[in-house]
C-alpha cells in the first residue's frame, strides 16, 4: 500500500494512504442522500449586504445522526434542504461514516459555498449509547473540518431551536415538521425539518443575538 508524508496546518507530519487506497476501501463513495427539498425563498428576498457590496454569506445547518438533517442558505438568500444517509455498509469499517461526512462536507462547500458559518444542533442526551457514540463522532469531525478551514461552527441547544420553531422548548418531531411546513418548506422526516428549523433560528435571531 503506498502512503505519503503530509504536513497539517499544525505542523503535525503523519502518513496518508494514496487515493487509489481509498477508493479501492469504498471510502469516497458518495454519501446515499434520501432526499432534497427545492429550494425555497426566505421570507426576506435575496440582498445584497451593505457592507463591501458582497452576496449573503453561505451559512448551513446540521442535524448530525445517521441519518443527517441539512439546510443552506445560498449566497442568493434560498433555502435548499434535504438529508444524507451516513450508515456504513455491510463491509465498512467503523471510520467509513466518518470519512463519507468528510467528503460530504467538502463537495457541499465546493458546490455551494465556501460556507461562512456552521450551525449545529446541540444534544445533551441521547436514547442509547450508540446514537451517543456516532454524534460524538459526527461532531468531531465536523469541527476539525471547520477548523481547518477556518469556518466558525457553534452548537445550539434542541430547546432554543423548538422554542423558536414551534413555541414549545419540549415540542415532539410532528410539531416540529409541522412548523416547518407552515413556513412554506417540505420535509422529507423530522431530520431535515430539524435542520431547517436551525438554519431558520440562525438567520432570523443573527446566531442568537436578535
Amino acid at each position: 500500500m503506498n502512503s505519503e508524508s503530509v504536513t497539517d496546518v499544525t505542523d503535525h507530519t503523519y502518513k496518508t494512504v494514496t487515493r487509489a487506497h481509498v477508493r479501492a476501501c469504498g471510502a469516497d463513495r458518495e454519501p446515499s442522500v434520501t432526499s432534497v427539498t427545492s429550494v425555497t425563498p426566505v421570507t426576506n428576498p435575496p440582498v445584497r449586504m451593505e457592507d463591501g457590496g458582497g452576496l449573503l454569506p453561505c451559512i448551513l445547518a446540521l442535524d448530525l445522526g445517521t441519518s443527517t438533517g441539512w439546510a443552506i442558505r445560498g449566497h442568493d438568500g434560498l433555502i435548499t434542504s434535504g438529508t444524507v444517509s451516513l450508515r456504513p455498509g455491510r463491509f465498512d469499517g467503523g471510520g467509513m461514516r466518518y470519512l463519507r461526512f468528510t467528503n460530504w462536507l467538502t463537495e457541499i462547500d465546493r458546490l455551494s459555498g465556501p460556507v461562512a458559518a456552521i450551525w449545529f444542533e446541540e444534544v445533551r442526551r441521547h436514547a442509547g449509547t450508540d446514537a451517543s457514540h456516532i454524534y460524538g463522532g459526527l461532531m468531531a469531525t465536523l469541527t476539525a473540518w471547520a477548523e481547518l478551514r477556518g469556518v466558525p461552527y457553534e452548537g445550539v441547544p434542541v430547546g432554543t431551536i423548538k422554542r423558536h420553531a414551534a413555541g414549545k422548548g419540549n415540542a415532539d418531531k410532528a410539531a416540529m415538521v409541522a412548523a416547518v411546513r407552515a413556513r412554506g418548506f417540505s420535509p422529507a422526516d423530522d431530520n431535515e425539518a430539524d435542520a431547517i428549523a436551525l438554519l431558520l433560528w440562525a438567520i432570523e435571531t443573527n446566531g442568537g443575538v436578535a
